[in-house]
């Protein structure tokens, strides 16, 4: 009588967890759907998420996952008919500035070139930045954690409140810039572009940096530690071709530019790495 009592007991309790799982997960595959494709399609979604525990790990749903089965089984719709006002909203424990940058970076290399700051709110414990783009289709999760994964970010939850309006969830725990690391004795030759040069420089001593002779440039040079914090600035209020720098002991980062823009630089510009530290 106790065995019978006990095993039903277990029974229970098995079932209250699975119950939970799919209670979890169906809740999530809630919040990423729209209502009616939701409603539509519920018989086949509780097949295709079954069994549920294979969708929460540590008592939390595996948004991510939950993102590429939707995907996988043609449930998803990221598409519009015609350009689209779209809002992303971005929310992590981490460094503004540094997640700001890691964020934008990471949209340009996914295409998305032309967005802006629609708000921004920092309460010391969570910075929340929104941003918007007009685009014909929606960001697809699973592409923007691939590119973020390289500045050792991750998605730990999604949501959304229509199609229009998408919210990630970023742990920035391991953050990094996903750019080149110069190394002492290995010039490094920079072509045009319209956006500031960036680059690890926590190996090197020194740095060399070599303008070609169309170029007007006007240096901007400023140092950062690893979690961006800025550290040093050096700027010129005219016209250099040949620029010699010590690299702060705790700087990580070097961002080069131009004080009025990036126009100036019409040629190529050389780095010429030095030293170890």
């Amino acid at each position: 009588m106790v065995k019978a009592a006990l095993l039903a007991a277990l029974l229970w309790v098995f079932a209250l967890g699975a119950s939970n799982e799919e209670e979890m997960v169906l809740e999530k595959v809630h919040s990423i759907l729209e209502e009616n494709n939701y409603k539509r399609n519920e018989a086949f979604i509780k097949i295709i998420f079954s069994p549920y525990e294979d969708f929460v790990t540590q008592e939390r749903v595996d948004s991510l996952k939950v993102v590429e089965t939707l995907k996988k089984n043609g449930l998803l719709d990221l598409f519009f008919d015609k350009p689209t006002r779209i809002v992303l909203e971005f929310k992590t424990n981490g460094t503004p500035l540094f997640f700001v940058k890691i964020v934008g970076d990471t949209l340009r290399k996914i295409g998305y070139y032309r967005y802006v700051t629609d708000s921004s709110l920092y309460d010391n414990s969570e910075f929340v930045w929104r941003v918007a783009v007009v685009s014909e289709y929606a960001v697809d999760p699973t592409i923007l954690q691939t590119e973020l994964e390289k500045n050792g970010c991750s998605i730990v939850d999604i949501s959304r409140s229509s199609k229009k309006e998408w919210s990630y969830v970023v742990d920035m725990q391991n953050a990094h810039l996903d750019v080149e690391a110069l190394q002492s004795g290995f010039e490094k030759e920079l072509k045009r572009s319209l956006y500031p040069y960036w680059f690890d420089v926590s190996s090197i001593r020194k740095l060399r940096i070599v303008s070609k002779g169309r170029n007007r440039w006007y240096p901007d040079i400023s140092f950062y530690d690893r979690k961006l914090h800025l550290v040093k600035v050096i700027q010129r209020n005219r016209r250099m071709f040949d620029v010699s720098v010590v690299i702060p002991k705790n700087a990580t980062y070097i961002k080069i530019s131009d004080i009025y823009t990036m126009k100036n630089i019409k040629d190529k510009m050389v780095l010429r790495p030095s030293g170890y530290r």
